[in-house]
């Protein structure tokens, strides 16, 4: 049943799209401390690839105020409708990052809420999709949960998938697709109990 959950997330985020943006907020909370430490690794100007961008803000609209230029994806057309009214300037992509294939790079790569709504064999393929669209010296940040199990939210009064994979399996899906591991802390009391991952392409 979890399983049938995580096919259902699309879904789930189109039908509650504008309630879930107006909870979200328009300012960076709890997550301005790791976009910090994101943007620190980034190029003047650098190539921003957002996965599950949702509508652009908070997160997508901190790191453009900054200077970057942002490619926003996102599998709800209601999630990349805000995300292009707040911030026209950029590329906003209705797509699942499942399957993406930009057939371009990026100097960071950020999947931050939204990867962790995958199930573990997508979660595990979505490396090389990373590598794919990695420049050297790419920054990646994701979060995930603190060990391999599922836990169920709930949003709008439904199901909310969640996975994770343990830290181990991370650690050496990141090495294998060339990203060397530069910060992470799991439930970091600084971010919300979020488990966070920062990592660099070599």
């Amino acid at each position: 049943m979890n399983e049938e959950e995580a096919g259902r997330i699309v879904g789930l985020y189109r039908r509650h799209a504008a309630a879930w943006a107006a909870a979200r907020g328009t300012e960076p909370g709890v997550e301005a401390g790791w976009l910090a430490r994101f943007a620190a690794l980034l190029p003047p100007k650098g190539m921003v690839l957002d996965l599950g961008c949702g509508p652009g803000r908070p997160v997508a609209a901190h790191l453009a105020s900054l200077g970057h230029a942002i490619t926003g994806v996102d599998s709800s057309p209601e999630m990349i409708a805000m995300a292009q009214a707040a911030l026209p300037g950029h590329d906003w992509i209705v797509a699942d990052m499942r399957g993406l294939a930009l057939g371009r790079r990026f100097d960071a790569l950020l999947a931050w809420d939204s990867f962790f709504h995958l199930c573990h064999d997508d979660q595990r393929a979505m490396f090389r999709r990373f590598a794919d669209h990695a420049a050297p010296g790419a920054a990646l940040m994701f979060t995930s949960g603190p060990s391999h199990g599922i836990a169920m939210g709930r949003l709008g009064g439904e199901p909310l998938f969640h996975a994770s994979l343990d830290a181990a399996e991370y650690r050496s899906l990141l090495a294998a697709n060339r990203f060397a591991v530069q910060a992470h802390v799991a439930n970091d009391p600084e971010c919300g109990g979020h488990t966070v991952w920062l990592a660099r392409r070599d």
